[in-house]
């Protein structure tokens, strides 16, 4: 406020001191002389057409004057609010008044609108000055048109990315696993990578779908990949507990390979099957993979368990389509089973003998 000159009248002596910020005195009759709080002069921005409230606030005495003054006293857009004036725990009177300036124009800008507090001992004035609120600089044309056209192309490039990431993820999961050398096989205590169920019936309507089970599959798996499967006719010793040694191989395997077919419901792999879901789906021990090797429109012999997991991924077996090692059949079954750190073998670049779709 800076510097002031109080006045103390104590014991009807008059002492003269200087003080920095002196805002009020009191008397020894509890008289105060009047301050208005708050800086001396303000710079209120303000937006053309809109409303502004100018608050005043004062401690004074109970029979001072606390007013606005302006020079443009006809607008009729400029109202003094009623006053609002409390006494404060000290004993002093707290007093504030508004002015309220609705619809702001022109002339109402660079323009001093004082507030005042006056007594018998003096009177104090603090003055409010409105000016126009800076608008936000407009962005020059070329750099928000270069600024469009970068975020355009970033856009597409997000897009494009998220797309050939969805369609190349199985090709880029198997990249990662050979980059990275990841091997799941290692300390899980699994004897085969994993078990095929099929139809064992060498029926002549079953012959293609067998020969798919027992021999394609471990040719390519297990010859060209280096996987180690569980296939009943050749890993099963004759003679033994068939129901207990099917499900103790299913328990030292990491998959479950099912070969679906409309005849595969069979007495011989319902055990096999029913066995294989308890792993999958009560322990989670187990994760099933499905080949529909012919076509099929009707999953009703299907167990309702069976049809969940065949809602979430088939593999369909193509015979035209499936013949090489690079064909995508194969590399969504090389998705499905475990990553392993294998040698894939060079001697064959197609899948023999051809099996013709039924």
């Amino acid at each position: 406020m800076g510097q002031g000159l109080c006045q103390v009248l104590e014991l009807n002596h008059l002492i003269s001191s200087s003080q920095q910020f002196c805002e009020a005195v009191a008397l020894d009759s509890g008289y105060i002389v009047p301050v208005l709080l708050g800086s001396k002069l303000n710079h209120v921005a303000v937006e053309l057409g809109k409303d502004v409230s100018l608050n005043c606030s004062a401690l004074l005495n109970q029979k001072d004057i606390l007013y606005w003054m302006y020079d443009n006293g006809s607008d009729l857009n400029v109202h003094e609010e009623k006053e609002i004036r409390i006494m404060t725990s000290e004993g002093r009177w707290h007093a504030s008044k508004a002015l309220r300036i609705e619809n702001v124009a022109e002339h109402n800008l660079n323009f001093a609108y004082n507030c005042t507090v006056t007594s018998t001992g003096g009177t104090d004035t603090k003055s409010f000055i409105l000016v126009r609120k800076e608008a936000m600089a407009d962005i020059p044309g070329h750099i928000f048109t270069r600024g469009m056209i970068i975020a355009v192309l970033a856009l597409v490039a997000v897009v494009c990315l998220v797309t050939v990431c969805v369609i190349y993820r199985v090709d880029l999961v198997l990249f990662y696993r050979h980059l990275m050398r990841r091997d799941e096989t290692l300390t899980d205590g699994k004897t085969y990578d994993a078990f095929v169920s099929y139809l064992k019936e060498c029926r002549p309507e079953n012959g293609e779908e067998h020969t798919f089970a027992v021999e394609i599959l471990p040719r390519v798996l297990e010859k060209h990949f280096g996987y180690k499967l569980c296939i009943f006719e050749r890993d099963v010793v004759p003679g033994g507990a068939v129901v207990d040694e099917i499900h103790s191989l299913i328990e030292k395997s990491r998959r479950l390979i099912i070969v679906l077919s409309k005849s595969y419901m069979s007495n011989e792999v319902r055990y096999e099957l029913e066995s294989g879901l308890h792993e999958a789906l009560v322990e989670r021990k187990i994760k099933i993979i499905l080949i529909e090797f012919a076509p099929i429109t009707d999953f009703t012999f299907l167990p309702q368990s069976l049809k969940l997991l065949k809602s979430h991924r088939v593999l369909k077996w193509k015979a035209k389509h499936s013949l090489s090692y690079n064909s995508r059949f194969w590399k969504n079954l090389l998705y499905l089973m475990p990553a392993k750190t294998v040698k894939p073998g060079r001697e064959e670049l197609e899948v023999l003998p051809v099996l013709s779709e039924s």
